[in-house]
């Protein structure tokens, strides 16, 4: 009897733990699981259109104001991201319209590129 209860207590936890994973990936919002660049692997996201408010090309940083980022569910506003790589903001100017994509990653916003719009 003493082995027959711990067989049946490692049968029942591994029924249980066989159904976890299912029940736990549904509740899961896989479109804000990361981006990119924090899971490895390469993820094209939507260009947004966005104007520049201000550059910040010492601390590689730019103030857009910008439509919606779908990949990120951010609605239209005004905020400032980090560019992967400070070389981005050459040729960017306050006033531009420029199109961008970003994502979130390390709990920073970051834009990974970004082009002016020619008027």
């Amino acid at each position: 009897m003493k082995k027959i209860v711990p067989a049946l207590a490692s049968g029942a936890l591994a029924a249980l733990l066989s159904l976890a994973p299912p029940a736990f990936a549904q509740g899961m919002d896989h479109g804000r699981m990361g981006s990119g660049a924090t899971m490895g692997m390469q993820q094209n996201h939507p260009l947004v259109e966005g104007e520049v408010r201000r550059v910040d090309k010492e601390n590689g940083k730019i103030t857009l104001r910008h439509g919606e980022i779908k990949n990120m569910d951010m609605p239209p506003m005004t905020m400032v991201f980090v560019v992967r790589d400070k070389a981005m903001l050459d040729g960017i100017a306050v006033g531009d319209k420029v199109q961008f994509t970003a994502v979130q990653d390390k709990g920073q916003m970051v834009v990974e590129s970004i082009k002016p719009l020619k008027p």
